[in-house]
């Protein structure tokens, strides 16, 4: 039996936020940005939301455009949240606003090794364009990981 998730409200993502979001960004990857580097991704070219259900934070996406070309930078799922339909939720949002800021084009890189998201943005209309070798350090510590470019035309 499939349980429906309640639509979760958005909001915009300050300065201010980032310190709150910091602890979903350090769960969710073996390498998380810095505070410092989640900063500077505010504001500027970058659009960004964080998702909230009963007055609980749980998710965020960062997204950039350069001219007609959307780029999701970061997108993040609390884990006790995680595979109940808040990251496809989270897309949504991306793509919603990606297209109202006039992108043709969406981009995102993902681990090789993350098949839950790679099959997220496969059923969302994206295709792998690239691989970049080697891209991410590993979880483990040990070795790299390769990247998985991949894009989705609004045409």
């Amino acid at each position: 039996m499939t349980t429906s998730i309640k639509q979760p409200s958005f909001h915009a993502i300050s300065k201010n936020d980032v310190k709150n979001l910091m602890a979903i960004e350090e769960a969710c990857h073996s390498h998380p940005w810095s505070e410092k580097t989640f900063s500077s991704c505010i504001g500027g070219r970058y659009f960004s939301e964080y998702a909230s259900s009963y007055e609980k934070i749980i998710g965020f996406y960062v997204g950039e455009i350069v001219i007609d070309e959307a780029t999701l930078m970061d997108i993040c799922v609390t884990p006790e949240h995680q595979g109940k339909g808040y990251g496809k939720a989270l897309l949504l949002q991306f793509i919603s606003q990606a297209t109202k800021q006039g992108a043709q084009k969406l981009f995102l890189e993902v681990r090789a090794k993350n098949i839950s998201a790679q099959m997220l943005y496969i059923n969302m209309g994206f295709s792998e364009t690239a691989r970049r070798t080697g891209y991410y350090p590993s979880a483990s510590g040990f070795g790299y990981e390769d990247a998985i470019v991949m894009s989705k035309s609004l045409k």
